[in-house]
């Protein structure tokens, strides 16, 4: 099982998501910003102790959160949620996945320290490119 220390998010991040938030009660969001709002309400769920299994229990719609990790340039991440798609016909805890699953999975979740070291500077990059 994954457990990262946490992405600590500079104070830019952090105020353009509450000001995203806000703004989402009155107004659609662009891509653009769906997109990093999705990374950023995503990341406590790769922190979490079950991590990718957590990821693919969730309601939520699995390939536009992929998109958005792959639109802010996170393709370790990507990698790792596509690798472990298989997690999504699985309903039980993930306690109850056989030896070569919890195996396999333990082995995809090892490239996603790679990934979320980055993902501060990719965000951060993408605000000034896209979200000017």
């Amino acid at each position: 099982m994954f457990s990262p220390e946490p992405i600590e998010w500079p104070d830019k991040i952090e105020i353009l998501m509450d000001e995203l938030e806000g703004e989402s009660l009155s107004r659609e969001l662009s891509r653009e910003e769906r997109a990093l709002f999705d990374v950023y309400e995503t990341v406590p769920v790769l922190e979490s102790r079950d991590c990718l299994h957590e990821f693919w229990q969730l309601n939520i719609d699995h390939q536009r959160v992929i998109s958005s990790f792959d639109m802010i340039g996170a393709s370790i991440i990507v990698d790792a949620l596509n690798a472990s798609r298989w997690c999504q016909t699985r309903k039980q805890d993930r306690e109850d996945y056989s030896e070569t699953e919890s195996e396999y999975l333990a082995t995809i979740e090892e490239e996603l320290p790679a990934g979320m070291d980055e993902l501060v500077d990719l965000a951060l990059e993408f605000i000034a490119e896209e979200m000017g």
